[in-house]
């Protein structure tokens, strides 16, 4: 029992920092739509900034739109994992580092992320960035 429940915890890890490489990589390309495929689609999506919470999967990715409007200004992120920890079967929490570099500067900063598992897929629910 105590191995499947390590297995599972394992699993549910890879497949999160999955979630967090595949952002990575469509970032670098570009994809700000395939960037947002790791967060969950719903109207109930927080992202927390310097700034303003925010709620909504559309809100979000208008923001990134607005905010990165060609690949010189998204430059490449290179995300930092500092630690991922399975809270129960369908709730987790990340904490790492984010970094950009681009032709005129390099800003970076932390996240924390909650993941939850849903239809059987780890989502982020909620980001808060600085």
């Amino acid at each position: 029992m105590i191995f499947a429940s390590y297995l599972s915890h394992a699993q549910d890890r890879q497949a999160i920092l999955k979630v967090m490489h595949d952002q990575e990589l469509a970032w670098n390309k570009g994809d700000i739509d395939g960037f947002m495929q790791g967060y969950w689609k719903s109207d109930s999506l927080l992202f927390v900034s310097k700034a303003v919470p925010n709620y909504g999967w559309q809100t979000a990715l208008d923001h990134y739109k607005k905010g990165y409007p060609d690949k010189a200004a998204m430059g490449q992120l290179i995300f930092t994992i500092l630690q991922v920890k399975i809270l129960d079967a369908t709730n987790a929490f990340l904490f790492g580092g984010w970094k950009l570099k681009r032709e005129k500067d390099a800003p970076g900063g932390y996240y924390t992320l909650w993941f939850r598992k849903i239809k059987g897929e780890w989502k982020i629910v909620c980001d808060h960035t600085s």
